[in-house]
């Protein structure tokens, strides 16, 4: 299993927030691009990156977006992205792939047209609260269960399906195990857990239940994970 860093961009900074709350925010430095060269540097083979002003309409971070694709290798990237047009300017711009959410939840023929277009580049990322969808940046709950939405996914070629337990992010209370090992049972294309991860033991149940990656930041940032220790025992 890959454990892979997350940078989550808010009015120029890397912030971790609780939640996905604006109100609760726990952690920010003030220089992205850092962080993510330090991530790299040290031996993560993969970085997840968010523009979480795009995800909920606050305004962009583009130009740091395009700095950490250029200066890094393997980013999947995403926050916002509804158009084709963005898409495309983000692979172009190194993105090893693009996550998408709130469109590709809602528009399934948008959806079939991106990854006919994208084939293993698309991520789609199907964030839940108790089970249920959420949208535009965690902000709106729907009636979709996951799960079943992930069986819709399943004959599509996607690079991956991100599930973040919302409930549970930024906590370190552990990850939805139950769900994840459901939803690994289920999914066709990988599938990369998010959310609640405390310590080495939290990724060791996520591999062991079938997760191709575990997505954390938290714990990472607040030294509970030590990453020399993770990429060891996790090795690219």
């Amino acid at each position: 299993m890959q454990v892979i860093p997350a940078i989550d961009l808010r009015d120029s900074a890397c912030v971790q927030l609780v939640g996905g709350s604006y109100t609760d925010e726990r952690v920010r430095i003030p220089n992205p691009l850092a962080v993510a060269e330090r991530w790299a540097r040290l031996g993560f083979g993969r970085i997840h990156l968010v523009d979480l002003d795009a995800a909920t309409g606050r305004g962009s971070n583009r130009e740091i977006v395009t700095a950490i694709l250029g200066a890094c290798a393997n980013v999947q990237c995403g926050g916002g992205v509804r158009d084709l047009e963005t898409i495309a300017e983000l692979l172009d711009a190194g993105a090893s792939e693009v996550v998408l959410g709130t469109r590709a939840i809602e528009d399934r023929a948008w959806l079939e047209d991106a990854v006919s277009r994208y084939p293993n580049r698309i991520i789609v990322a199907a964030d839940a609260r108790a089970r249920r969808l959420v949208t535009r940046g965690w902000s709106e709950t729907g009636s979709q269960n996951v799960i079943d939405f992930i069986d819709e996914l399943s004959p599509l070629p996607l690079a991956a399906i991100l599930v973040t337990a919302v409930e549970r992010e930024g906590r370190m209370e552990g990850p939805d195990v139950t769900l994840m090992r459901e939803l690994a049972l289920r999914s066709k294309p990988p599938l990369q857990a998010s959310g609640g991860v405390r310590g080495v033991d939290d990724l060791r149940a996520l591999a062991e239940l079938g997760a191709s990656a575990a997505v954390v930041g938290m714990a990472l940032y607040t030294g509970v994970l030590d990453p020399q220790t993770i990429i060891e025992e996790f090795p690219e």
